[in-house]
Protein backbone atom coordinates (compact mmCIF):
# COMPACT_ATOMS: atom_id res chain seq x y z
CA UNK A 1 0.00 0.00 0.00
CA UNK A 2 2.82 2.72 1.21
CA UNK A 3 5.06 1.92 -2.44
CA UNK A 4 3.18 4.39 -4.90
CA UNK A 5 3.47 7.86 -3.16
CA UNK A 6 0.63 8.74 -5.30
CA UNK A 7 -2.82 7.41 -7.09
CA UNK A 8 -2.11 3.80 -9.12
CA UNK A 9 -2.37 4.68 -12.86
CA UNK A 10 -4.42 1.15 -13.28
CA UNK A 11 -5.03 -1.48 -10.59
CA UNK A 12 -5.78 -4.89 -11.51
CA UNK A 13 -7.51 -6.86 -9.36
CA UNK A 14 -7.45 -10.68 -10.74
CA UNK A 15 -9.00 -14.04 -9.80
CA UNK A 16 -5.94 -16.61 -10.08
CA UNK A 17 -7.65 -20.06 -11.23
CA UNK A 18 -8.51 -20.11 -15.00
CA UNK A 19 -8.37 -16.28 -14.97
CA UNK A 20 -4.67 -15.03 -14.53
CA UNK A 21 -3.31 -18.86 -14.56
CA UNK A 22 -4.39 -21.19 -17.20
CA UNK A 23 -4.33 -25.04 -16.33
CA UNK A 24 -4.47 -26.01 -19.67
CA UNK A 25 -1.59 -24.12 -20.97
CA UNK A 26 1.87 -26.35 -19.81
CA UNK A 27 3.95 -23.89 -21.13
CA UNK A 28 1.75 -21.16 -18.87
CA UNK A 29 2.77 -18.57 -22.16
CA UNK A 30 -0.13 -16.13 -21.08
CA UNK A 31 0.91 -15.43 -17.39
CA UNK A 32 4.24 -14.66 -18.74
CA UNK A 33 3.00 -12.60 -21.64
CA UNK A 34 1.06 -10.89 -18.68
CA UNK A 35 3.99 -10.92 -16.23
CA UNK A 36 6.57 -9.24 -19.03
CA UNK A 37 3.92 -6.70 -19.77
CA UNK A 38 3.29 -5.97 -15.89
CA UNK A 39 6.88 -5.89 -14.75
CA UNK A 40 8.06 -3.72 -17.95
CA UNK A 41 5.47 -1.08 -18.23
CA UNK A 42 3.23 -1.14 -15.15
CA UNK A 43 4.96 -2.59 -11.86
CA UNK A 44 6.70 1.39 -10.77
CA UNK A 45 3.37 3.22 -11.04
CA UNK A 46 0.42 0.75 -10.90
CA UNK A 47 -0.89 -2.08 -8.62
CA UNK A 48 -1.86 -5.84 -8.85
CA UNK A 49 -3.98 -7.58 -6.74
CA UNK A 50 -4.93 -11.16 -6.79
CA UNK A 51 -8.45 -11.91 -5.31
CA UNK A 52 -8.77 -15.66 -4.83
CA UNK A 53 -11.03 -18.47 -3.01
CA UNK A 54 -7.79 -20.16 -2.40
CA UNK A 55 -6.53 -20.45 1.59
CA UNK A 56 -3.34 -19.24 1.97
CA UNK A 57 -2.06 -22.41 2.20
CA UNK A 58 -3.41 -23.52 -1.59
CA UNK A 59 -2.01 -19.94 -2.90
CA UNK A 60 1.33 -20.89 -1.33
CA UNK A 61 1.25 -23.57 -3.64
CA UNK A 62 -0.07 -22.36 -6.64
CA UNK A 63 2.96 -19.58 -6.41
CA UNK A 64 5.22 -22.64 -6.27
CA UNK A 65 3.44 -24.66 -9.15
CA UNK A 66 3.14 -21.56 -11.54
CA UNK A 67 5.54 -18.49 -13.01
CA UNK A 68 3.28 -16.12 -11.09
CA UNK A 69 5.19 -12.50 -10.28
CA UNK A 70 4.61 -10.95 -6.78
CA UNK A 71 1.38 -9.12 -6.28
CA UNK A 72 0.57 -5.79 -3.96
CA UNK A 73 -2.21 -6.94 -2.13
CA UNK A 74 -3.60 -10.32 -1.76
CA UNK A 75 -7.19 -11.54 -1.41
CA UNK A 76 -7.69 -14.72 -0.10
CA UNK A 77 -10.18 -17.09 0.77
CA UNK A 78 -12.95 -15.59 -1.51
CA UNK A 79 -12.42 -11.89 0.42
CA UNK A 80 -12.38 -13.10 3.71
CA UNK A 81 -8.74 -12.46 3.95
CA UNK A 82 -6.45 -9.25 2.84
CA UNK A 83 -2.76 -8.37 3.29
CA UNK A 84 -0.01 -6.35 1.67
CA UNK A 85 3.05 -7.32 -0.18
CA UNK A 86 5.73 -10.05 -0.30
CA UNK A 87 5.53 -10.67 3.54
CA UNK A 88 1.74 -11.58 3.43
CA UNK A 89 0.80 -8.64 6.07
CA UNK A 90 -2.67 -9.19 7.91
CA UNK A 91 -5.39 -6.45 7.38
CA UNK A 92 -6.43 -6.31 11.13
CA UNK A 93 -9.24 -3.55 10.16
CA UNK A 94 -10.60 -6.00 8.10
CA UNK A 95 -10.79 -8.69 10.44
CA UNK A 96 -12.21 -7.34 12.45
CA UNK A 97 -14.94 -6.04 10.59
CA UNK A 98 -16.13 -9.48 9.60
CA UNK A 99 -16.28 -10.43 13.66
CA UNK A 100 -19.61 -8.55 12.98
CA UNK A 101 -22.76 -10.99 13.25
CA UNK A 102 -20.18 -14.10 12.62
CA UNK A 103 -20.14 -17.04 14.42
CA UNK A 104 -17.92 -20.11 13.13
CA UNK A 105 -19.10 -22.48 15.52
CA UNK A 106 -22.90 -22.31 15.24
CA UNK A 107 -22.06 -22.53 11.08
CA UNK A 108 -20.40 -26.07 11.37
CA UNK A 109 -23.08 -26.75 14.19
CA UNK A 110 -25.57 -26.18 11.61
CA UNK A 111 -24.19 -27.51 8.33
CA UNK A 112 -23.55 -30.45 10.11
CA UNK A 113 -26.68 -31.41 9.78
CA UNK A 114 -27.38 -31.35 6.12
CA UNK A 115 -25.86 -34.62 4.70
CA UNK A 116 -26.25 -33.19 1.24
CA UNK A 117 -22.69 -31.04 2.09
CA UNK A 118 -19.44 -32.65 2.09
CA UNK A 119 -16.89 -30.42 4.02
CA UNK A 120 -13.61 -29.22 2.07
CA UNK A 121 -10.16 -29.90 3.52
CA UNK A 122 -9.31 -28.33 6.75
CA UNK A 123 -6.63 -25.93 4.72
CA UNK A 124 -9.44 -24.28 3.61
CA UNK A 125 -12.00 -24.14 6.74
CA UNK A 126 -10.72 -20.10 7.59
CA UNK A 127 -11.49 -17.91 10.12
CA UNK A 128 -14.61 -15.96 8.41
CA UNK A 129 -14.93 -19.01 5.90
CA UNK A 130 -16.53 -22.22 5.88
CA UNK A 131 -16.31 -24.12 2.57
CA UNK A 132 -17.86 -27.47 1.28
CA UNK A 133 -18.73 -29.71 -1.87
CA UNK A 134 -22.23 -30.07 -2.96
CA UNK A 135 -23.48 -31.44 -6.02
CA UNK A 136 -25.06 -28.85 -8.74
CA UNK A 137 -28.61 -30.07 -8.62
CA UNK A 138 -28.78 -29.52 -4.57
CA UNK A 139 -26.95 -26.52 -4.59
CA UNK A 140 -29.93 -23.67 -4.87
CA UNK A 141 -32.44 -26.21 -2.08
CA UNK A 142 -29.24 -26.31 -0.02
CA UNK A 143 -28.35 -22.90 -0.20
CA UNK A 144 -32.20 -21.40 0.18
CA UNK A 145 -32.77 -23.87 3.68
CA UNK A 146 -28.99 -22.90 5.38
CA UNK A 147 -30.13 -19.26 5.07
CA UNK A 148 -32.80 -19.44 6.37
CA UNK A 149 -31.33 -21.57 9.12
CA UNK A 150 -28.82 -19.26 10.00
CA UNK A 151 -30.34 -16.08 9.96
CA UNK A 152 -33.00 -17.86 12.50
CA UNK A 153 -29.64 -18.08 14.68
CA UNK A 154 -28.97 -14.35 14.66
CA UNK A 155 -26.15 -14.36 11.66
CA UNK A 156 -25.84 -12.36 8.98
CA UNK A 157 -24.21 -14.55 5.92
CA UNK A 158 -23.12 -14.84 2.37
CA UNK A 159 -23.32 -18.41 0.58
CA UNK A 160 -21.28 -18.75 -2.56
CA UNK A 161 -21.83 -20.82 -4.85
CA UNK A 162 -19.14 -21.46 -7.94
CA UNK A 163 -17.20 -24.04 -9.98
CA UNK A 164 -20.14 -25.93 -10.31
CA UNK A 165 -19.53 -27.81 -6.94
CA UNK A 166 -18.15 -25.06 -4.30
CA UNK A 167 -19.98 -23.82 -1.26
CA UNK A 168 -18.59 -21.02 0.48
CA UNK A 169 -20.47 -19.96 3.74
CA UNK A 170 -19.01 -16.26 5.13
CA UNK A 171 -19.81 -13.74 7.07
CA UNK A 172 -22.35 -11.09 4.78
CA UNK A 173 -19.72 -8.57 4.79
CA UNK A 174 -17.27 -10.32 2.77
CA UNK A 175 -16.73 -11.74 -0.87
CA UNK A 176 -14.17 -10.18 -3.25
CA UNK A 177 -16.22 -7.58 -4.08
CA UNK A 178 -17.08 -5.99 -0.27
CA UNK A 179 -12.61 -6.46 -0.09
CA UNK A 180 -12.40 -4.51 -3.02
CA UNK A 181 -14.81 -1.94 -1.94
CA UNK A 182 -13.16 -2.09 1.42
CA UNK A 183 -10.13 -1.44 -0.61
CA UNK A 184 -11.33 1.21 -2.51
CA UNK A 185 -12.67 2.88 0.28
CA UNK A 186 -9.27 3.11 1.92
CA UNK A 187 -7.55 4.42 -1.23
CA UNK A 188 -9.85 7.68 -1.19
CA UNK A 189 -9.48 8.25 2.58
CA UNK A 190 -6.02 8.47 1.93
CA UNK A 191 -6.15 10.48 -1.39
CA UNK A 192 -4.90 7.65 -3.51
CA UNK A 193 -7.92 6.39 -5.32
CA UNK A 194 -6.60 4.58 -8.34
CA UNK A 195 -7.35 6.02 -11.54
CA UNK A 196 -8.98 3.09 -13.70
CA UNK A 197 -9.21 -0.01 -11.87
CA UNK A 198 -10.03 -3.60 -13.41
CA UNK A 199 -11.74 -6.77 -12.43
CA UNK A 200 -10.71 -9.97 -14.26
CA UNK A 201 -12.78 -13.33 -13.44
CA UNK A 202 -14.29 -16.73 -14.81
CA UNK A 203 -16.71 -18.14 -11.88
CA UNK A 204 -19.36 -17.28 -9.90
CA UNK A 205 -17.33 -16.23 -7.21
CA UNK A 206 -16.20 -12.92 -9.03
CA UNK A 207 -19.42 -11.84 -9.91
CA UNK A 208 -19.63 -9.46 -7.04
CA UNK A 209 -16.41 -7.57 -8.23
CA UNK A 210 -17.92 -6.35 -11.55
CA UNK A 211 -20.81 -4.96 -9.23
CA UNK A 212 -18.43 -2.56 -8.15
CA UNK A 213 -19.47 0.84 -9.03
CA UNK A 214 -16.70 2.46 -11.61
CA UNK A 215 -14.36 -0.48 -12.52
CA UNK A 216 -13.73 -1.93 -15.71
CA UNK A 217 -14.26 -5.72 -15.77
CA UNK A 218 -13.03 -8.67 -18.21
CA UNK A 219 -14.55 -12.29 -18.06
CA UNK A 220 -12.09 -14.14 -19.62
CA UNK A 221 -13.25 -16.52 -22.59
CA UNK A 222 -12.94 -19.50 -20.65
CA UNK A 223 -15.41 -18.08 -18.14
CA UNK A 224 -18.29 -20.36 -16.43
CA UNK A 225 -21.72 -20.68 -16.58
CA UNK A 226 -22.76 -19.02 -13.65
CA UNK A 227 -20.67 -15.97 -14.71
CA UNK A 228 -21.85 -16.00 -17.94
CA UNK A 229 -25.35 -16.41 -16.44
CA UNK A 230 -25.06 -13.62 -14.05
CA UNK A 231 -24.07 -11.10 -16.96
CA UNK A 232 -26.73 -11.81 -18.96
CA UNK A 233 -29.15 -10.62 -16.15
CA UNK A 234 -27.15 -7.77 -14.86
CA UNK A 235 -24.34 -6.41 -16.98
CA UNK A 236 -25.62 -7.10 -20.54
CA UNK A 237 -25.82 -3.50 -21.28
CA UNK A 238 -22.76 -2.30 -19.64
CA UNK A 239 -19.98 -1.12 -21.92
CA UNK A 240 -17.71 -1.59 -19.22
CA UNK A 241 -17.62 -5.14 -18.97
CA UNK A 242 -15.74 -7.16 -21.98
CA UNK A 243 -16.51 -10.72 -22.33
CA UNK A 244 -12.84 -11.34 -23.77
CA UNK A 245 -12.00 -13.69 -27.00
CA UNK A 246 -8.42 -14.78 -25.10
CA UNK A 247 -8.44 -17.04 -22.71
CA UNK A 248 -7.01 -16.73 -19.00
CA UNK A 249 -4.18 -13.92 -18.54
CA UNK A 250 -4.14 -13.60 -22.33
CA UNK A 251 -7.92 -11.91 -22.00
CA UNK A 252 -6.63 -9.93 -19.51
CA UNK A 253 -3.92 -8.55 -21.48
CA UNK A 254 -7.02 -7.76 -24.31
CA UNK A 255 -9.09 -5.98 -21.71
CA UNK A 256 -5.99 -3.26 -21.12
CA UNK A 257 -6.15 -2.37 -24.83
CA UNK A 258 -10.20 -2.49 -25.47
CA UNK A 259 -10.81 -0.13 -22.65
CA UNK A 260 -7.44 1.76 -23.46
CA UNK A 261 -5.84 1.65 -19.96
CA UNK A 262 -2.52 1.26 -21.20
CA UNK A 263 -0.32 -0.78 -23.72
CA UNK A 264 -0.95 -4.09 -24.00
CA UNK A 265 2.07 -4.98 -26.14
CA UNK A 266 3.60 -7.75 -23.96
CA UNK A 267 7.76 -7.96 -24.44
CA UNK A 268 7.33 -11.24 -25.12
CA UNK A 269 5.16 -10.40 -28.70
CA UNK A 270 7.81 -7.65 -29.73
CA UNK A 271 10.08 -9.63 -32.48
CA UNK A 272 13.23 -7.47 -32.14
CA UNK A 273 13.38 -7.07 -28.32
CA UNK A 274 16.77 -4.75 -29.34
CA UNK A 275 14.63 -2.15 -31.16
CA UNK A 276 11.90 -2.14 -28.29
CA UNK A 277 13.00 1.30 -26.86
CA UNK A 278 9.62 2.89 -26.72
CA UNK A 279 8.94 4.49 -23.67
CA UNK A 280 12.19 3.06 -22.40
CA UNK A 281 12.23 2.79 -18.23
CA UNK A 282 14.62 0.83 -16.65
CA UNK A 283 12.24 -2.02 -15.59
CA UNK A 284 11.86 -2.60 -19.49
CA UNK A 285 15.33 -2.84 -19.84
CA UNK A 286 15.59 -5.24 -16.86
CA UNK A 287 12.62 -7.57 -18.72
CA UNK A 288 13.90 -7.13 -22.43
CA UNK A 289 17.66 -7.95 -21.20
CA UNK A 290 16.38 -11.29 -19.62
CA UNK A 291 14.01 -12.29 -22.36
CA UNK A 292 16.91 -11.89 -24.81
CA UNK A 293 18.96 -14.01 -22.67
CA UNK A 294 16.23 -16.67 -22.86
CA UNK A 295 16.02 -16.28 -26.62
CA UNK A 296 19.72 -16.95 -26.57
CA UNK A 297 19.93 -20.16 -24.80
CA UNK A 298 16.96 -21.45 -26.72
CA UNK A 299 19.24 -20.60 -30.26
CA UNK A 300 16.31 -18.18 -30.77
CA UNK A 301 18.65 -15.73 -31.88
CA UNK A 302 19.98 -15.54 -35.68
CA UNK A 303 22.72 -13.36 -35.83
CA UNK A 304 24.62 -14.57 -32.57
CA UNK A 305 27.67 -12.01 -33.37
CA UNK A 306 25.28 -8.78 -33.66
CA UNK A 307 23.50 -10.22 -30.61
CA UNK A 308 27.08 -10.00 -28.51
CA UNK A 309 28.07 -6.96 -29.68
CA UNK A 310 24.56 -5.23 -28.68
CA UNK A 311 25.16 -6.32 -25.17
CA UNK A 312 28.73 -5.40 -24.85
CA UNK A 313 27.74 -1.97 -25.81
CA UNK A 314 25.28 -1.96 -23.17
CA UNK A 315 27.63 -2.99 -20.41
CA UNK A 316 29.95 -0.49 -18.49
CA UNK A 317 33.65 -0.59 -19.42
CA UNK A 318 34.96 -0.81 -15.78
CA UNK A 319 30.74 -2.75 -14.94
CA UNK A 320 31.14 -5.83 -12.68
CA UNK A 321 28.96 -9.20 -12.47
CA UNK A 322 29.17 -10.82 -9.01
CA UNK A 323 27.61 -14.34 -9.58
CA UNK A 324 25.28 -16.40 -6.85
CA UNK A 325 28.18 -18.47 -6.33
CA UNK A 326 30.36 -15.31 -5.19
CA UNK A 327 32.45 -15.48 -7.95
CA UNK A 328 32.73 -11.73 -9.14
CA UNK A 329 34.14 -10.77 -13.16
CA UNK A 330 33.96 -7.71 -15.17
CA UNK A 331 30.72 -7.37 -16.91
CA UNK A 332 31.84 -7.35 -20.54
CA UNK A 333 33.89 -10.62 -19.52
CA UNK A 334 31.46 -12.21 -17.93
CA UNK A 335 29.07 -12.00 -21.42
CA UNK A 336 32.19 -14.11 -23.29
CA UNK A 337 30.67 -17.35 -20.87
CA UNK A 338 27.39 -16.67 -23.73
CA UNK A 339 29.27 -17.65 -26.69
CA UNK A 340 29.96 -20.90 -25.07
CA UNK A 341 26.12 -21.44 -23.73
CA UNK A 342 24.10 -20.69 -26.54
CA UNK A 343 21.24 -23.12 -27.47
CA UNK A 344 22.09 -24.92 -24.34
CA UNK A 345 18.33 -25.11 -23.75
CA UNK A 346 17.29 -25.20 -27.71
CA UNK A 347 14.34 -27.71 -27.56
CA UNK A 348 13.84 -27.27 -24.15
CA UNK A 349 11.37 -25.84 -22.03
CA UNK A 350 13.48 -23.15 -20.27
CA UNK A 351 11.49 -20.01 -19.51
CA UNK A 352 13.13 -16.59 -17.51
CA UNK A 353 10.87 -13.86 -15.94
CA UNK A 354 11.60 -11.23 -13.25
CA UNK A 355 9.58 -10.24 -10.34
CA UNK A 356 9.48 -7.33 -8.61
CA UNK A 357 11.24 -4.69 -10.67
CA UNK A 358 11.63 -1.69 -8.56
CA UNK A 359 13.59 1.18 -9.66
CA UNK A 360 15.38 4.15 -7.32
CA UNK A 361 16.68 6.80 -9.37
CA UNK A 362 19.76 7.61 -7.19
CA UNK A 363 21.57 10.43 -9.50
CA UNK A 364 20.06 12.43 -12.47
CA UNK A 365 21.45 9.25 -14.67
CA UNK A 366 21.85 6.74 -12.61
CA UNK A 367 19.42 3.70 -11.08
CA UNK A 368 19.46 1.34 -8.50
CA UNK A 369 17.39 -1.69 -9.48
CA UNK A 370 16.36 -4.20 -7.71
CA UNK A 371 14.37 -8.06 -8.40
CA UNK A 372 13.52 -11.96 -8.67
CA UNK A 373 14.98 -12.98 -11.45
CA UNK A 374 13.78 -16.92 -12.06
CA UNK A 375 14.61 -19.55 -14.28
CA UNK A 376 12.04 -22.63 -15.35
CA UNK A 377 13.11 -25.75 -16.53
CA UNK A 378 9.83 -28.06 -17.16
CA UNK A 379 8.84 -28.16 -13.45
CA UNK A 380 12.48 -27.66 -11.95
CA UNK A 381 13.21 -24.20 -10.54
CA UNK A 382 15.65 -21.77 -9.19
CA UNK A 383 15.58 -17.75 -8.41
CA UNK A 384 18.03 -15.48 -7.03
CA UNK A 385 17.52 -11.69 -6.39
CA UNK A 386 19.54 -9.26 -8.50
CA UNK A 387 20.51 -6.03 -7.38
CA UNK A 388 21.87 -3.95 -10.14
CA UNK A 389 22.90 -0.12 -11.15
CA UNK A 390 22.29 1.29 -14.27
CA UNK A 391 23.06 4.76 -16.30
CA UNK A 392 21.86 6.39 -18.72
CA UNK A 393 23.67 8.89 -21.09
CA UNK A 394 22.43 9.64 -24.05
CA UNK A 395 19.33 8.75 -26.32
CA UNK A 396 16.89 6.23 -24.57
CA UNK A 397 19.79 3.52 -23.80
CA UNK A 398 20.69 1.90 -20.41
CA UNK A 399 24.11 0.83 -19.52
CA UNK A 400 24.40 -1.92 -16.66
CA UNK A 401 27.26 -0.61 -14.11
CA UNK A 402 26.78 -3.46 -11.45
CA UNK A 403 24.72 -6.67 -10.86
CA UNK A 404 25.05 -8.71 -8.01
CA UNK A 405 23.04 -12.54 -7.86
CA UNK A 406 22.19 -13.90 -4.83
CA UNK A 407 20.73 -17.38 -4.25
CA UNK A 408 16.94 -17.28 -3.43
CA UNK A 409 16.21 -20.98 -4.36
CA UNK A 410 17.70 -23.75 -5.96
CA UNK A 411 16.98 -27.19 -7.11
CA UNK A 412 20.56 -28.28 -7.55
CA UNK A 413 19.82 -29.71 -10.67
CA UNK A 414 20.56 -27.54 -12.75
CA UNK A 415 23.36 -24.80 -13.01
CA UNK A 416 22.78 -21.05 -12.66
CA UNK A 417 24.18 -19.68 -16.19
CA UNK A 418 23.84 -16.16 -15.93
Amino acid sequence: MDRLKSSARLMIVSDLDHTMVDHHDPENTSILRFNALWEAHYRHDSLLVFSTGRSPTLYKQLRKEKPMITPDITIMSVGTEITYGKSMVPDDGWVQFLNQKWDKDIVIEETSKFPELSRQAETEQRPHKVSFYVKKEKAEQVTEALNKVLKGRGLDVKIIYSGGIDLDILPQGAGKGQALAYLLKKFESEGKQPVNTLVCGDSGNDAELFSIPGVHGVMVSNAQEELLQWYAANAKNNPKILHASERCAAGIIQAIGHFKLGTNISPRDVSDLTKDIENAHPAHEVVNFNLLLEKWRRAEVEDTELFLAGLKAVAHPTGIFIHPSGTEHHIKDHLNILRKVYGDSQGKPLKIWVDDVSASQIGSDTWLLKFDKWELYGEERQGCVVTAIMSTKESNWFTWVHIHQTFLEQSGKQEWMF
